[in-house]
């Protein structure tokens, strides 16, 4: 038992663990952004657009049950707002991390290229004698 308690201290205790429950609680605070952004801007739009229809109040019955269509319309669209989102914010962060590999490239390519102008005086009397052995034969 001892050794299952420091187990499991140590998985609470790694970054990772933390790094998910950062993750987690931006997530919900994203949540209540999106959710803003469709129920009070996107929503009233589209409903101007297919002539007024609230979706919220959208629903039919069948029997006693009420089936709350608008409800599950919302949340599609929910959904692809986020992943819309979401989309933009990782196209952009690709788009920014791919311009930082190739600036640490060029960098990288930079200090090898003037490593390799810094040639020791030995290596450069041995490529010297090199060059002149060849000439001779």
């Amino acid at each position: 038992m001892k050794g299952f308690i420091k187990e499991f201290k140590e998985f609470i205790t790694k970054g990772d663990v933390m790094s998910m429950a950062v993750g987690i609680i931006i997530g919900g605070a994203f949540t209540a952004i999106v959710t803003s952004l469709t129920d009070d801007v996107i929503g009233p739009i589209i409903g101007l657009i297919i002539g007024g229809i609230d979706f919220s109040n959208l629903s039919f019955g069948i029997a006693d049950a009420q089936i709350m269509i608008g409800n599950f319309i919302q949340a599609v669209i929910n959904f692809l707002i986020t992943a819309l989102v979401l989309f933009f914010i990782m196209k952009a962060f690709n788009i920014a991390k791919d311009k930082a590999d190739a600036l640490a490239k060029k960098k990288k390519d930079e200090e090898d290229a003037e490593a390799a102008e810094e040639v020791p005086a030995d290596i450069q009397l041995l490529t010297e004698i090199r060059d002149l052995l060849k000439k001779s034969k």
